[in-house]
């Protein structure tokens, strides 16, 4: 048995069935259906799902038009479901909120994969910020790890970004990436070791989903994004983010 709630939308009736089907006989429980996204928006109204299959071409609005108003109202992982293939739909698909990504026609066990391995980073996330993230957190009820890196600070325990004295809203798997880099700092990793670090070694690589989480990071810690003092890109290596010599981690 598997409690956690989803939210399935696509106007394509046996796509839809397809998914639950194949959900429920994972153990998956609670799933709920929308054929459009008014449909999808009127539900996360009323409940709170822990992730969201989303379908980008639907009539009316898109997904990709619904995603921001979906956002505004849940943290949840969001997967799109499409038959657009390019790297600009995609880059689009996560900078209006996405997780993930996934093409029609696919593989449905895929999808089941996919949305595990969110579930498992959007559940660990949320226990974090809530301070129950097991017994590295009950070794430190006493102390909070702050990573401080003078513009901004990472708040471990509270799941908390704050830059320049304001807490700054973060989604669960930007918090994360972010979590990690700080933990790591000045030290190099790949795309594809991101990847693995922060979405799971189960997960599908997709150098554009750590591009775009990247830039997500870089908007809400960085004084000017396009020209970046903290996190930085390490041509042909990947990414390290850069800590001040006079900051670092301490706790309170």
């Amino acid at each position: 048995m598997n409690d956690h709630s989803i939210l399935l939308v696509d106007d394509e009736h046996s796509i839809v069935e397809l998914l639950q089907t194949v959900l429920e006989k994972e153990g998956f429980t609670d799933i709920d259906k929308a054929a459009s996204a008014e449909e999808a928006l009127a539900a996360c109204r009323t409940k709170e799902y822990d992730l969201i299959v989303l379908d980008v071409m639907m009539p009316g609005r898109s997904g990709i038009e619904a995603a921001p108003f979906l956002r505004e109202m849940t943290d949840a992982p969001i997967l799109f479901l499409t038959a657009r293939t390019s790297d600009f739909d995609k880059l689009t698909g996560f900078a209006v909120g996405g997780d993930d990504y996934i093409t029609k026609p696919f593989n449905p066990m895929e999808v089941v994969a996919r949305i595990r391995s969110q579930l498992r980073r959007y559940t660990h996330a949320k226990r974090l910020a809530a301070g129950q993230s097991g017994e590295s957190t009950r070794l430190h009820t006493q102390t909070q790890t702050i990573y401080d890196y003078g513009r901004f600070q990472v708040n471990a325990e509270a799941g908390e970004l704050i830059v320049e004295g304001e807490t700054i809203s973060c989604p669960a798997l930007v918090f994360q990436l972010l979590l990690f880099l700080c933990e790591n700092p000045n030290r190099i990793f790949s795309k594809s070791e991101l990847y693995e670090q922060v979405w799971g070694v189960d997960a599908f690589n997709d150098d554009n989903t750590v591009m775009v989480h990247i830039h997500r990071i870089r908007e809400r810690i960085e004084a000017d994004p396009s020209n970046p003092q903290f996190i930085v890109n390490v041509r042909g290596l990947g990414y390290k983010l850069i800590q001040p010599k006079e900051k670092g981690m301490e706790k309170r």
